[in-house]
Formats: C-alpha cells, sequence, structure tokens
C-alpha cells in the first residue's frame, strides 16, 4: 500500500511543478473541505504542495479512501452491484473489457476466475461484514482468521466477448460443519442466456500458525443469516481426482511465483494455478477446444520461495476404451446414429470431448508436496453464442 501512494504523490508533484501558474488556485481547494465518496470531511490546511501530498498519504492511512461500508447496503452504484435473492444475493453488471480477452476476442479463463474473486469480494464488501481483510468477517479478524479456499470447480457454456456486457450472481451457503459454499452465475444481460457457472468450498485458516481452523461460533453467526439454499451446479458428484506421478505425458519445472502472483493473503492467487496447469496443454489442443470444466482441489498453498512442476495427464484413452466397452446388443441404435451425426466414427470421437488430469507439487529436498490437483474438460470450439433469453 506504501508503493501505491508513494507513487501517487510523487505524480501529483511532479504534475503540480510543471503547472505553477495553477499553484494558488490548488492552494485554495486543498484548504478547503474536501469529500470522498460524497461525503464532506473536515478542511486540511496546507502550505505547499508537499504538504498537500502528506496531506494524501494521511487521509490514505486513515482508511478514508476506502469507506468500507460498517451497515449493510443495497446498491452500490460504483460497482454497478445490488443485492438480490431478498437482499442476501449480490448482482453486478460490467462489460468485458479489451485486456480480459484473448486473440478471439471471448474473455480468457483466467479473466473470469478473477471476476468470480471480484465479485464475491464486493458481496463481502456490500453486505457491511468486511473488516480490513482479503475478505474477512469482523469475526474473523478478531480470531486471527482468513479464508481459503479448498475445492472449486467451473462449467463454460460460452465465452462472453469484448464489449459484452454480463451479470454475475453470487451467494454463500454452508457446506458441512467447518465450511461455507459459494457459488456464481454468470449470464448474458442482452439475452439472458447463461455463460458459466462455478461452485466453491471455503474453509479458515489462522493467519499466524497457517493452520486450518474450524469457524467460530462468533464467525458462523455473522455468516448464517446470508445462507442461501441454492446450488449454481446440481450435477456435481464430488469425483476424487487421482494423483499424478512422474510419469505423466506433460510436465513444466521449475516455476517460480513473482512478487506479483501474491495476494493480500501472502500466498499465491489461485488464478495463477489455473495460468500453470495450463501451460502444459499442447498448442493443438488450444487451437481446436475451448475449455468447458475445470475442477480443483486445493491441498496447501504456495509460498514467494515455492518452486513448482506441473504435470498433466490426457485421457483420450478412456474415451476410446468408453466406445469399445458399450454393449451393442442393446445399444447398437443409439451407437449408429452417433457415428452417422459425428460423421463417422472418427468424427464422433472428435465430438467427445477431452479430458486431462492436473498436479502441482513443489518441489522438496525429501519429497514433493502437492498444491492442487486438477481436472480440465476440453470440447471443439464453438461460434458465438446463439441462444436466446431462459
Amino acid at each position: 500500500m506504501a508503493t501505491t501512494f508513494s507513487f501517487s504523490s510523487s505524480a501529483y508533484l511532479v504534475r503540480c511543478s510543471s503547472m505553477r501558474e495553477n499553484h494558488d488556485q490548488r492552494k485554495q481547494q486543498l484548504n478547503g473541505s474536501i469529500r470522498i465518496n460524497g461525503t464532506s470531511r473536515s478542511p486540511i490546511k496546507v502550505d505547499s504542495i508537499s504538504q498537500a501530498a502528506e496531506a494524501v498519504i494521511s487521509v490514505s492511512k486513515n482508511g478514508l479512501r476506502q469507506n468500507i461500508p460498517t451497515k449493510k447496503q443495497l446498491v452500490d452504484p460504483n460497482r454497478q452491484g445490488l443485492m438480490v435473492e431478498g437482499g442476501v444475493g449480490y448482482r453486478q453488471t460490467l462489460v468485458i473489457r479489451s485486456y480480459e480477452v484473448g486473440p478471439d476476442k471471448t474473455a480468457t479463463l483466467d479473466s473470469i476466475l478473477n471476476l468470480l474473486q471480484e465479485t464475491a469480494l464486493n458481496h463481502v464488501w456490500m453486505s457491511g461484514l468486511l473488516s480490513d481483510g482479503f475478505g474477512a468477517t469482523h469475526g474473523m479478524m478478531r480470531n486471527n482468521l482468513i479464508w481459503v479456499v479448498s475445492r472449486m470447480q467451473l462449467l463454460v457454456d460460452y465465452y462472453p466477448i469484448w464489449g459484452e456486457v454480463v451479470e454475475i450472481d453470487t451467494w454463500v451457503g454452508a457446506s458441512g460443519k467447518n465450511g461455507m459454499r459459494r457459488d456464481w452465475l454468470i449470464r448474458s444481460q442482452a439475452t439472458g442466456g447463461i455463460f458459466a457457472r462455478a461452485t466453491s468450498t471455503w474453509v479458515t485458516m489462522n493467519r499466524t500458525t497457517r493452520r486450518l481452523s474450524k469457524i467460530p461460533d462468533e464467525v458462523r453467526d455473522e455468516l448464517s443469516p446470508w445462507f442461501i439454499e441454492k446450488q449454481a451446479i446440481t450435477e456435481d458428484t464430488h469425483e476424487k481426482i487421482v494423483k499424478l506421478n512422474k510419469e505423466a505425458k506433460y510436465m513444466i519445472s521449475d516455476l517460480k511465483p513473482k512478487r506479483s502472483d501474491l495476494d493480500m493473503n501472502q500466498h499465491v492467487n489461485n488464478v495463477k494455478y489455473v495460468k500453470w496447469m495450463l501451460e502444459t496443454i499442447p498448442d493443438r489442443i488450444l487451437e481446436s477446444h475451448q475449455l468447458s470444466g475445470i475442477t480443483l482441489e486445493y491441498r496447501r498453498e504456495c509460498g514467494s520461495s515455492d518452486i513448482v512442476q506441473s504435470l498433466c495427464d490426457p485421457e483420450e484413452d478412456e474415451i476410446l476404451n468408453d466406445v469399445e466397452k458399450r454393449d451393442y446388443s442393446s445399444n447398437l441404435f443409439n451407437l449408429a446414429s452417433e457415428i452417422i451425426k459425428g460423421g463417422g466414427l472418427l468424427g464422433c470421437l472428435e465430438q467427445r470431448p477431452l479430458k486431462f488430469t492436473h498436479l502441482l507439487q513443489a518441489k522438496g529436498e525429501k519429497q514433493d508436496q502437492e498444491i492442487v490437483r486438477g481436472r480440465t474438460v476440453w470440447k471443439r470450439k464453438l461460434p458465438s453464442m446463439p441462444f436466446s433469453p431462459q
């Protein structure tokens, strides 16, 4: 935070020094009252530009620039957000920007994951429960706890394109005795058609010991009024992801986190994990297919000093075996129809999704430690979203 304020102050000084004729006018403005998020604050008296810069830093340190709500807010015009689902769910409207799309002008997977994280945090912001932690409530801060994601699943039917207006709904619910579930639904504002669905499970970790912790009653009492009995992905069966070994077909070693990869909890952001996983997917797959599903099981956090290895193994053989093991006596008609529609046996197989198993592990002297297990599903690239509202 200090670096950000220092940069802003320096830029302010340079700009002012090149516009000395406006110095007196700026001085008068600074000596008057200021408004932060629409709220009038006490006048700040300054005698020089340097004192003005110090005033900016002082205001920032006092937390006035953030102005985190202490009570529940129903509408947030700054973020184009509002409370839904009887005031406990959250909906945000946004536009897909140019730096969030890839060469095909559709939103990238990491952009979508970042938007999921942003809307989740904005939901907590609007609730009035947010303390000064990364999505942590007041009770969590008093108990020295932070949130960590233990599992996440994302299913994508279509990717929004550059300039498209989308709506993202998010809500929370209970997950067992010591977890919280958060779901998302991404839709087109124009048609109402569904782009993607996602679900995740979160647990609490002690900020100091970095060990998982039970959710205290104080925190549970904060969260439970916001729980909704609704799931974005109802067919999720929690199928276990097998652990890969060194015999995996694709592998990238010596991946090192950068400082820009760390989040406010000082560990590698989960979006970076996905980027490392996808680096192992062959180019021929990326050119002809798009990711339609990803499941992640988080085992441990990754720190700035870890050296990471990304493993990937395809499951094409399982697709072939699935066709060969069919009971042709009872399913011959269905198989023949599928082959005809798919343009022959090879065409039939091409239409089937490709699956890959992934593993990120930290390389250690004694043994490699799992960071994340994953599974990705890839389908042939589709044209732009063709459907009407649902």
